[in-house]
Parts: structure tokens; sequence; C-alpha cells
């Protein structure tokens, strides 16, 4: 009797954990980390009713292969560390020989982090494109408050860190849109960089793209040099809104014609659509609350919600 208990021990041991509430980043993953920890879950009670533990191994394997997997979560070296701004980074990973993540345009990853004890998983957007061979990018923004970010700031060049994925994504087709309208604010910018340089690397897409991005001031932009790139492509433009920023005569004169100091709000949103060239399709990322917001504004200048796409 001894021996059984002692055996019901090891099988319990060897039971997965229900993630807590901080592991789910919200994002809408497929698999979600409750949808892994039921397969999982399912998985040790086959292996218990048969008393058989190899049944258990295969989850193992999987990990020591450096190749991104959506179920479980996969080992990646931290090979620089750049501060663009006061609370924002870019981190660069390293991908094995020459190997690429092969994301698809605005796919996200998730990060998993352990703070104090507690698991905390949240999304990110690589910056780089899909195909990028040998290392991906990451942008990431730190809040005083964050668990994450409390994790992320103690990051230094060599540290491992894990990542699943990929999720999510916006199914563009060069083309499909006659122009697109990119509304970012911050970090929310992520996702639109692999679309904005799909399109400049395809001399056969010629879809109009109208940015905006929201930031605080004008030394919270980040990416300057990349974003001045992508805007002398002839069909991109791009309008920056800058809510803290006090008076335009202070920004480089390059800025001053496409740079708008407050908010974006319902009549700046107008202005924006009926300058667009075409009838846009629009692609949103930010904070909850601005996403509700622009799609309000959106609403207000005309743009159904079958015309929209919130990362």
């Amino acid at each position: 009797l001894q021996t059984m208990s002692g055996n019901e021990d090891d099988w319990l041991a060897l039971k997965p954990q229900e993630p807590s509430p901080s592991q789910c980043c919200g994002s809408g993953c497929k698999p979600c980390i409750y949808d892994v920890y039921e397969k999982e879950l399912a998985q040790w009670e086959r292996a218990k009713a048969k008393q058989d533990k190899s049944l258990l191994m295969e989850k193992k394997e999987q990990s020591n292969n450096s190749e991104l997997n959506p179920d479980t979560f996969t080992a990646f070296n931290i090979s620089s560390v750049q501060q663009l701004t006061e609370d924002t980074y870019q981190y660069k990973f390293e991908l094995p020989g020459n190997s690429s993540l092969r994301l698809s345009l605005g796919q996200h990853i998730v990060l998993r982090g352990v703070v104090n004890g507690l698991e905390v998983q949240r999304a990110y957007t690589p910056i780089s494109p899909g195909s990028t061979e040998g290392y991906f990018e990451v942008l990431m923004k730190c809040y005083e408050a964050g668990l994450m970010s409390q994790y992320i700031k103690t990051w230094k060049k060599g540290d491992v860190v894990f990542w699943r994925g990929p999720f999510g994504g916006f199914p563009y087709r060069p083309n499909q849109h006659g122009e697109l309208l990119m509304l970012a604010s911050g970090t929310g910018l992520a996702p639109m960089l692999p679309i904005l340089q799909s399109i400049t690397d395809d001399e056969d897409d010629e879809t109009f793209v109208t940015l905006v991005v929201c930031f605080r001031t004008f030394d919270k932009i980040y990416l300057k040099p990349l974003l001045q790139d992508l805007a002398r492509y002839w069909n991109i433009r791009i309008f920056y809104v800058l809510s803290q920023e006090t008076s335009l005569e202070k920004l480089p004169w390059s800025y001053q014609e496409n740079t708008y100091i407050g908010r974006l709000n319902e009549g700046l949103m107008k202005m924006i659509v009926n300058s667009c060239r075409r009838r846009p399709f629009v692609l949103i990322c930010g904070s909850s609350a601005f996403n509700e917001d622009m799609s309000t504004y959106l609403k207000a200048a005309g743009i159904e919600e079958s015309s929209c796409f919130v990362f």
C-alpha cells in the first residue's frame, strides 16, 4: 500500500499546473496557454491511467529544438540590447544557423517571464520582416508598474529568454486594398512595420499607405531613420501626432508639415480619412483605450467596422 501512495505522489508531481490569469496574454492566441494546459492534462491523465510515464515524454523533446513552436516555449539568446528612448528598447534575438522565424505579416509571439515567483506572459510583434535570417528583433516598452517590464529591464546581451508562437496576424495580400490607413500608438507601430516593408519590397504592390503614429513628444518617436526611409516611397506617407509637444517650430523642418500637435481626435481623423487617395482599409494597434477611440472616430468618419482590423 505504501508503494502505491508513493507512486500517487510521483504522478501528482508530474501533473501539469493550471495557468494563473497573469499567464494569459489576452491576445486571443490559438492555442492559448489554457488550451496547452488542457492538452497536457489529457496527456497526463492518459499516461496515469496506463501507469506509463514514457507517454509524457513527447513534450520534453520539443523544447530543445530551436524552432519557434505554438505549443511549447523555446529558448532564444539575446544578441543585442539597444535603448531607443527612456522607456523603449529594441532587442535582437539569435536564430540558429541562417534560419528565420517564417512569420506571416503582423503575427505576434508570446514571451514568458517570471517576476517574484509569478509567471507572466505577454504578446509582442517582431519588427524585423518574417523572412529575416539569423535573428529577429522586437520593440518593447517598459512600464513603471508593469510586471513583465520588471523582468525585461534586467535583460542583457547573452541572456536566454523563452518565446512561443506564432499567433494571429493580418492576412495581407499585395494590391488587396487600394489604401491602407495604419493607426498606431507607441509600440503599436510594431505590427505595421513588416507589412510596410513587404509593400515597399514588392515592386508590383501599388497599395497606398497612410501611417499615423501617435507619440507624446518628438523625442519619444523611435526608429526615426527607418520611418524616414519608408516615407521616401511614392506610395507611403507618414503623419506624426504628438500629444505633449508644445509647438511645431521646435521640430526639424522636415517633420513640420506632416506633424500634428494634440491628440488624434474625431476632427483630425475625418481630415486624414478624406485625404486618403482611395477608400482606406484600416489597421489599428495600441492600448485598448486607443483602439476603442479610433473605432469611434472612424465610424464618425464613415468607415465601417468591416473595413477595420485591430491587432
